[in-house]
């Protein structure tokens, strides 16, 4: 199909509103950041067109939306509503009940315990996990956790119960106006509930205490001058602060391993902020070419950026092309100032990268369109001080991620 010459760059949670309605989870798309007329083509932050979205407010498919690693990610839960309506009908029969039950928070033993009750009469149950592109509040669990968490609750409810049981994470956007009783409905289900609803009062009281308990015990060993000292100092106390520095070619992998990186470290409670190089020339840099002296500002301002956070004791990650050893230098000498750094070399081979190419960006250099394209009319020159280096064409993201978590 044709596609129309208006764009729209998705943010991270319009890319889960899509992602949710391409698989068939809604009947409209509603975009957040300003009211868009169709027809218009959907892109990510790097530009990738994903979708057109019609003049009815409905999404045709261009390209499929890029994929990270973490169990939030894997292809037997993470499914289309369609395909988990079509196969959860076939299973139950039109008629048969099928509940859902909703795993947002960590379930305590109350929610397990309860359980059994939950489910008896049903003829099918759908484990529904809401996996956000965004970072999860301090001290909740973020979408690879909640993964985790609902593979426990649906083994738990198939050792409880006798019939078909799924375990589907969803796309969810916070804020964006979806209501659950009609996102599970599209995924075949007639009634919904909300599995943390069912903690009993004093748990729930013991849950919410949970963040008190250090200052109650300051409370109880201090004096009340001595004990607000204390917490004073506890405040001000601040982890080392990390740099994480991906470079490689365009299509190396190295975003996709930095997202994945960053949704995990998220989710152990780390204060994770992500400066992807696309997203960054949209904002920090706009306005910038991409002859050397700008390309060097900009790797320079998205270390600075970075700088910053690891000072304040937070895990900043970067992914930019980053071609030259110089810009890669005074990018690792202010981190250094400010916490620790790591520099991560995706040396995926340039021939793979551009098998991989989504955009035809290579395509389009190698044609002369795109003048100074690093590794076609613009060099890259290879890292001889990155604390580690991977190869996205033979070890698996997942893997990726492992190796820079274990240098961390």
């Amino acid at each position: 199909m044709n596609t129309p010459e208006t764009t729209y760059v998705l943010s991270p949670v319009e890319l889960d509103l899509l992602e949710l309605h391409l698989g068939g989870g809604t009947d409209t798309l509603t975009l957040l950041d300003r009211p868009v007329q169709g027809p218009v083509t959907l892109t990510d932050a790097e530009n990738t067109p994903l979708a057109v979205l019609g003049e009815d407010g409905t999404a045709t498919a261009l390209k499929p939306i890029a994929r990270a690693a973490g169990p939030h990610w894997d292809p037997a839960v993470r499914r289309g509503a369609h395909d988990v309506a079509h196969e959860i009908r076939r299973e139950v029969g039109p008629v048969g009940d099928v509940l859902a039950l909703l795993v947002d928070a960590a379930p305590t033993r109350d929610e397990l315990d309860a359980l059994d009750g939950l489910v008896a009469g049903a003829a099918a149950v759908l484990v529904l996990v809401p996996a956000s592109r965004r970072h999860p509040e301090p001290g909740h669990l973020g979408a690879p956790g909640l993964a985790r968490v609902g593979t426990v609750v649906g083994d738990a409810v198939a050792a409880a119960f006798d019939g078909p049981v799924r375990t589907v994470v969803v796309p969810w956007a916070d804020g964006a106006g979806l209501r659950w009783d009609d996102v599970a409905a599209h995924h075949g289900a007639d009634r919904v509930e909300r599995l943390a609803d069912h903690r009993t009062p004093p748990t729930a009281e013991r849950v919410a205490g949970l963040s008190t308990l250090w200052s109650r015990e300051v409370g109880t060993l201090y004096p009340d001058a001595v004990a607000r000292e204390v917490e004073h100092a506890a405040r001000g106390a601040r982890s080392e602060g990390t740099v994480v520095f991906f470079t490689g070619l365009s299509g190396s992998g190295k975003s996709t391993v930095a997202q994945a990186l960053a949704a995990e470290l998220d989710d152990e409670g780390r204060h994770t902020t992500l400066l992807d190089g696309d997203a960054v020339r949209q904002h920090l840099s706009k306005g910038l070419g991409f002859d050397k002296a700008s390309r060097e500002l900009n790797v320079e301002r998205i270390g600075y950026v970075a700088s910053l956070v690891a000072y304040h004791g937070g895990v900043a990650i970067a992914a930019p092309i980053a071609p030259f050893a110089s810009g890669r230098a005074r990018v690792r000498e202010m981190a250094q100032a400010a916490g620790r750094f790591v520099l991560v070399h995706v040396s995926t081979p340039l021939e793979v990268c551009e098998a991989r190419d989504r955009k035809g960006l290579y395509a389009k250099a190698r044609a002369g369109e795109i003048p100074e394209f690093t590794g076609i009319s613009s060099p890259y020159e290879e890292p001889t001080d990155a604390d580690l280096v991977v190869d996205t064409s033979v070890t698996s993201v997942e893997d990726a991620v492992a190796r820079v978590k274990d240098l961390l």
